[in-house]
C-alpha cells in the first residue's frame, strides 16, 4: 500500500495560475449590458430593441458566470475571512446580474448598481493580489 502514497504533499490556491482571474471581465460585460440598455432606451424600432435585449440578457449571464469563476476558483477562505462581506457582494451582485436585475429590466440604474458592486469586489481582488 505504500507504493501508492505520494511522498510529497502540494497545496494549490487555484486551478490555474493566478494571473488568469481578473474582474474586469466582469466589468466589460456590464459595462456590455448597460450600454445595450441604453440603446434600447434610445431607439423606436422594434427589431433594434428586440436585439439590444438578447445582447443585454446574454451578456448578463456573462457577467454572472465571471462572477462565479472568481467567487468560487479565485476567493478562498482565508479572503472570506479577511472581508467577511465578500459573499453578500457576490450574492448581490449576481443577483443584479439575474432575472430579477439586468436580465429582467432595462433600467440603467439596475445596471449602474450592477456595476457598483462588481467595484466593490475588483478593490476586494487587488487588495488580495497585494498581500
Amino acid at each position: 500500500m505504500n507504493l501508492f502514497t505520494p511522498k510529497t504533499t502540494a497545496s494549490a490556491h487555484c486551478d490555474l495560475p493566478c494571473g488568469i482571474y481578473d474582474p474586469a471581465q466582469a466589468k466589460l460585460e456590464a459595462q456590455s449590458v448597460k450600454a445595450a440598455m441604453e440603446k434600447y432606451a434610445a431607439s423606436s424600432d422594434a427589431d433594434f430593441k428586440s436585439r439590444a435585449v438578447a445582447v443585454k440578457e446574454e451578456r448578463s449571464e456573462m457577467v454572472k458566470h465571471h462572477l462565479w469563476v472568481l467567487w468560487t476558483d479565485y476567493f478562498k477562505a482565508p479572503h472570506f475571512e479577511a472581508y467577511p462581506q465578500l459573499h453578500v457582494l457576490f450574492n448581490e451582485a449576481t443577483k443584479l446580474a439575474g432575472a430579477g436585475g439586468t436580465k429582467g429590466s432595462n433600467d440603467v440604474a439596475v445596471a449602474d448598481k450592477l456595476l457598483g458592486k462588481i467595484e466593490e469586489i475588483s478593490e476586494i481582488f487587488w487588495a488580495t493580489k497585494k498581500a
